[in-house]
């Protein structure tokens, strides 16, 4: 039997210098805290959203990864006039050998944002996934039931013409406004968001694409284009349209995602949706249009709303830019405002198209003020004038 003669090698020698031998109180921990959770415990939404999209100002020793051909590098914070704390705070000076010196986390006050609704890419696709599988069954169950023969002729119409048409609406802003300020807001918790947002209205669109496809299948003579013209051509839907367009012309994400959560959702999408559709509906025999048109509903007044609700309220409480903040939302909200009652206006006679009528327009209208009032002050904005046209 050989013995094998021992090698002679250098033994490691440990000086307590090395890279992670200092003892902290949470060396054992297996969760980060990088940054400052919302309450004293950070959720797995936290773990997942809070600094995915790094920055400069505090991390990124070597500047931006990438940039624009504008010269701009990453997420300026100028693509929106609105200014959280410490905006202004010039950027490091960055380069190779510059180090990781930066400002303390947060190094400004938008990276203080949470979503309410805590969403991220997991929750989105069991939400919609759920929704769908709901509508779906819906309208499986409808179909089985031959409940589609029991609507009045003028609500066929009604649907094939202007329920089909609001999903142009939800077209235009989920895919032009909310996919497109999804990428210009200047953290990955506002991105986040604005990404849910944007595809929860097209999931909508979608919703009502395929409703259309179905109806046109089970009702003899029902027309599923009709509602190309009627969006393109009905005067009452030209109000609507002019300024859904121009809102997804908006450039400033800010000022985008106001104006489509704050004022135009509350005054004309909850007025089409609420007040007409889901009213109407079942008084001329229809009681599968309102579980389709309600899962929009429920998307924004208990969810998109509450995510911009807590963004536009951290800005107007500001502890540095909340007057300039103010000042420029109350600004958005005197132009969006008159453009949306005037397109809430314009609709006014579809109230009078259903057999069974629903609750009288300025009932509605005067409802759905009310509520936009009570969003407005909760922001502690000023109630625009504009409101009582």
């Amino acid at each position: 039997m050989t013995t094998a003669t021992e090698r002679s090698v250098p033994k490691p020698v440990f000086t307590d210098a090395e890279a992670g031998a200092k003892e902290f109180p949470d060396s054992n921990a297996r969760r980060f805290n990088y940054f400052v959770p919302q309450k004293r415990k950070q959720t797995h939404y936290e773990d997942v959203t809070v600094e995915v999209q790094p920055d400069p100002r505090h991390y990124l020793a070597q500047g931006w990864l990438y940039g624009f051909s504008d010269g701009k590098g990453g997420y300026p914070l100028d693509w929106t006039v609105l200014k959280a704390w410490g905006s202004d705070r010039p950027v490091p000076t960055r380069g190779p050998g510059t180090g990781g010196q930066g400002y303390e986390w947060p190094a400004h006050g938008w990276h203080e944002f949470r979503d309410p609704n805590e969403e991220w890419e997991l929750s989105l696709y069991r939400y919609n996934a759920n929704v769908v599988r709901q509508v779906n069954a819906n309208v499986d169950a409808a179909k089985q039931a031959k409940a589609f023969e029991q609507w009045n002729p003028n609500w066929v119409r009604f649907v094939s013409q202007h329920v089909g048409a609001w999903m142009h609406v939800d077209h235009g802003l989920g895919l032009y406004l909310f996919a497109n300020a999804n990428r210009r807001g200047p953290t990955n918790m506002h991105n986040t968001a604005i990404a849910v947002n944007s595809m929860h209205l097209i999931r909508a669109a979608q919703d009502l694409a395929l409703y259309q496809l179905t109806l046109s299948e089970e009702i003899p003579d029902f027309d599923g284009t009709v509602h190309l013209a009627t969006w393109n051509e009905d005067p009452a839907w030209q109000g609507v349209r002019e300024t859904a367009e121009r809102l997804t012309a908006t450039s400033d994400w800010g000022e985008a995602v106001f104006a489509a959560n704050v004022v135009f959702q509350p005054l004309v999408g909850e007025l089409f949706r609420s007040r007409l559709v889901m009213q109407a509906a079942p008084r001329n025999g229809d009681f599968v249009t309102p579980t389709i048109v309600g899962a929009e509903e429920f998307d924004f007044s208990e969810r998109d709303l509450r995510y911009t609700k807590a963004i536009y309220e951290l800005l107007t409480n500001d502890r540095e830019f909340a007057e300039h903040n103010k000042r420029a939302l109350n600004g958005w909200l005197a132009d969006w405002t008159g453009l949306s009652i005037a397109a809430a206006r314009a609709m006014q006679p579809l109230w009078s198209q259903p057999d069974a009528k629903p609750l009288r327009f300025e009932d509605a209208l005067d409802s759905v003020k009310s509520r936009f009032a009570g969003i407005v002050t909760d922001l502690g904005l000023d109630i625009p004038k504009e409101l009582e046209r």
